[in-house]
């Protein structure tokens, strides 16, 4: 899909033919909501196409360094729309899911660290997309679940990114009984990063966000390829890879910059 998007102001993302989302520029951050408050933010094939297309517009925007994900109303997502997969033949929700793997991968290839807010709760895919993002702050009254198996449907695609966020041991327990855990022990077992009052969750996520934008943009997008590209690679292949990465990103203009800035007490200018 391709769709040209005005993303110098918060703007319904309706107004430029979209429907399922919202967005805000703050400074180097952008703000992405999931807008289907009335449906718990289900992921639709609609809204998840939507999010890609959004996704890979804000890859090529130079002033959006960082990106937060959240959801509007009560809940972030309470995973895929069920009516949607209930009332189509198996060809449909196979796109369905191809679609799903399309923001996923749009998650992982984009250069620009991207950030879940997490409030209510983030189950199934919604709880996928959470292990998705590249960092996740969560409020403490949070819960994270896959509870596909209770109504006959095990939760294969979303244990993909989970169990690569958790142990196996737990990520199996949420899969196959489909209970939800909490925040904290989401923060426990890895899926999140931070667990914060609902009343600072904004801020605290901005926080974050603002704080990785205001480094060196180029170091950062090589730093998040590099990072799960070694993921698979055992460890001294996965060494040697890296090795390779920093000789390169030591010679770029912004690593001389922060050095020099360094060795001469000052704060860096990094490149546009």
């Amino acid at each position: 899909m391709s769709v040209n998007f005005d993303i110098s102001k918060k703007v319904p993302v309706n107004d430029m033919g979209l429907e399922n989302l919202l967005y805000e520029p703050k400074g180097n951050v952008g703000v992405i909501s999931l807008n289907r408050p009335e449906k718990r933010n289900a992921l639709s094939r609609g809204l998840l196409m939507e999010l890609t297309g959004f996704i890979n517009e804000l890859a090529l925007d130079k002033k959006v360094n960082v990106i937060i994900i959240k959801g509007l109303g009560k809940t972030f997502s309470a995973g895929h729309d069920l009516k949607e997969i209930y009332e189509s033949d198996p060809q449909e929700v196979l796109k369905l899911f191809q679609t799903c793997y399309q923001t996923m991968q749009a998650i992982r290839e984009i250069s620009k660290p991207v950030i879940a807010q997490v409030h209510g709760v983030a189950t199934a895919a919604g709880c996928q997309l959470v292990a998705a993002c590249d960092l996740a702050v969560a409020a403490e009254d949070a819960l994270f679940g896959t509870p596909g198996v209770k109504i006959g449907i095990f939760c294969t695609t979303p244990a993909v990114f989970l169990s690569r966020n958790v142990g196996r041991k737990k990520a199996m327990e949420m899969l196959l009984t489909g209970d939800l855990i909490s925040a904290s022990e989401a923060l426990l077992h890895g899926l999140v990063n931070k667990v914060v009052p609902l009343e600072n969750l904004d801020s605290e996520t901005f926080s974050m966000a603002e704080k990785i934008a205001g480094l060196s943009a180029s170091a950062i997008a090589v730093g998040k390829r590099a990072f799960y590209q070694q993921l698979n690679m055992d460890d001294f292949q996965a060494l040697n890879y890296a090795s390779e990465v920093i000789s390169l990103n030591s010679t770029t203009r912004d690593a001389r910059e922060g050095i020099g800035a360094f060795i001469e007490k000052r704060e860096p200018k990094w490149k546009d």
